[in-house]
């Protein structure tokens, strides 16, 4: 079981839950409209709403993609100039392991072009499943410390500190360790065209 954020994270699943209703409510889109939309269930969409639900990061990527805004766009608050620093200690963590790891959400630039940096730790045991992403979305990863195996499609490769892969984040991928030590790595995915798609077809 893969979880996106533990109870101590409330205020987030909150935050994220209030930007999930207020760009559904600007579009004049229904439940079921974004439900449709995004391809996910109407209950799905009433918890994220209600900051109620532990979301996949599959399923906040479903409802960002539909409501065309990427997914920075629902954990991080408006940016209203060019400069932004992030502290280590406010970046909203999306993912956490059964073994211990856990994903942040670095930095990200705006729609319509995401580019989005994320900072990854896998525990030994965690695997974290990724179903495929918008057609053209292009994911770039280092191994900062341990070793890491990404698989893409049916195919594991082996990633020892320092390596480096870019792999199309359009196919079903995965990130896993299988080594004994903690792994570390960094993470860029670019996913084009974000917003350009049209709307559910009843809203």
């Amino acid at each position: 079981m893969l979880h996106c954020m533990t109870a101590e994270a409330h205020p987030l699943a909150a935050a994220i839950g209030a930007r999930v209703r207020k760009e559904r409510q600007a579009r004049q889109w229904t439940l079921d409209g974004l439900a449709e939309a995004a391809g996910v269930s109407r209950r799905s969409v009433v918890n994220v709403e209600q900051g109620e639900a532990n979301p996949s990061i599959a399923t906040l990527l479903r409802i960002s993609d539909a409501l065309g805004v990427g997914l920075p766009a629902l954990v991080e608050p408006p940016v209203l100039h060019a400069l932004k620093v992030v502290r280590r200690a406010d970046r909203p963590v999306l993912w956490r392991g059964d073994a211990g790891g856990s994903a942040a959400l670095v930095a990200a630039t705006a729609p319509p072009d995401v580019v989005e940096l994320w900072d990854w730790e896998l525990y030994p045991g965690d695997r974290h499943a990724s179903e495929a992403h918008a057609p053209g979305t292009k994911e770039l990863l280092q191994v900062q410390e341990g070793a890491v195996t990404v698989e893409v499609g049916s195919e594991p490769v082996a990633l020892e500190t320092g390596d480096a892969i870019s792999f199309s984040g359009d196919v079903p991928h995965a990130y896993v360790n299988v080594g004994s030590r903690v792994a570390r790595f960094s993470l860029a995915v670019f996913e084009p065209a974000v917003g350009r798609t049209t709307g559910p077809a009843h809203v």
